[in-house]
């Protein structure tokens, strides 16, 4: 290999290994997404929205929880192309999670703050028909 040939490996690898370093520490500053310990409902009342996974649907649902000072709440999925369904029942706080117990199934909610302090809602739950599925929310008030 000529010295040109060296030289323009070596630029290669430095970019390379810059990019890659930049890269992580981009990342490492992003800090992790952490568990929100609830003590007390009114900190989580509001509404969330975002997105619903079902084991037995392929496309994610759009999600709407409107949880109130008292505990309850009610649900609205948008399902394609099935429409809209709705759901109620109330929350717990057990341990710092949340635990719904509704009309048509029960789950386990986690509240989880990012970085930017923003607040994030993990729910799996197990319908009255045995069916999962999971739901990813932010608060949006």
């Amino acid at each position: 290999m000529t010295r040109t040939g060296l030289g323009s490996l070596g630029t290669v690898l430095t970019a390379f290994v810059v990019g890659c370093v930049a890269t992580l520490v981009g990342c490492a500053s992003l800090g992790p997404i952490t568990p929100v310990a609830v003590s007390d409902i009114k900190a989580v009342a509001g509404t969330w929205k975002g997105v619903v996974y079902r084991r037995s649907v392929f496309e994610p649902d759009n999600v709407t929880l409107m949880i109130r000072e008292d505990g309850s709440y009610d649900v609205v999925s948008a399902q394609e192309p099935i429409g809209v369904s709705r759901g109620k029942g109330k929350i717990v706080i057990d341990e710092g999670r949340l635990i719904f117990e509704g009309v048509n199934g029960r789950g386990v909610g986690t509240v989880l703050r990012d970085p930017a302090g923003n607040l994030m809602m993990e729910v799996h739950a197990t319908m009255s028909d045995n069916s999962t599925l999971s739901a990813k929310l932010s608060r949006t008030d």
